[in-house]
């Protein structure tokens, strides 16, 4: 694979994993399946994705662990400060689940990745 299609690519897989803990915790929470409201619930998250792409240090390596750990950080952090700016609550427990899900959506895809490249490499050795 091209390494200037790595960044595409990994701003996809993060901007799918927040959707996914959106829908996922609708589902949870018995919300309608509308795209609308997903969309809503995935919107402070999804724009805390996008903040933390601006940062060099997520755009220079974006499977590193560096760019793992501010990609998980800065979007649990700014996703739960916009998402209690708008609702004006901010439940211990929902931050709790936010976190551990996020961490391991946004770290999973990534480790999985690095997985994935060790074992082509082998492969590629023999």
């Amino acid at each position: 694979m091209s390494p200037r299609r790595i960044p595409a690519l990994a701003i996809v897989a993060d901007l799918v994993a927040v959707v996914v803990f959106a829908a996922i915790g609708r589902m949870s929470h018995g919300e309608p399946d509308d795209l609308l409201g997903l969309l809503g619930t995935a919107a402070p998250f999804l724009l805390g994705v996008l903040a933390v792409w601006a940062t060099p240090v997520v755009r220079a390596h974006p499977v590193g662990v560096r760019a793992a750990l501010t990609v998980w950080v800065g979007t649990v952090v700014i996703g739960l400060l916009l998402r209690a700016g708008f609702t004006e609550r901010l439940p211990l427990s929902f931050a709790v689940v936010t976190a551990v899900s996020l961490a391991v959506l946004l770290l999973g895809w990534r480790a999985l990745s690095v997985l994935v490249s060790i074992r082509a490499r082998q492969r590629a050795l023999h």
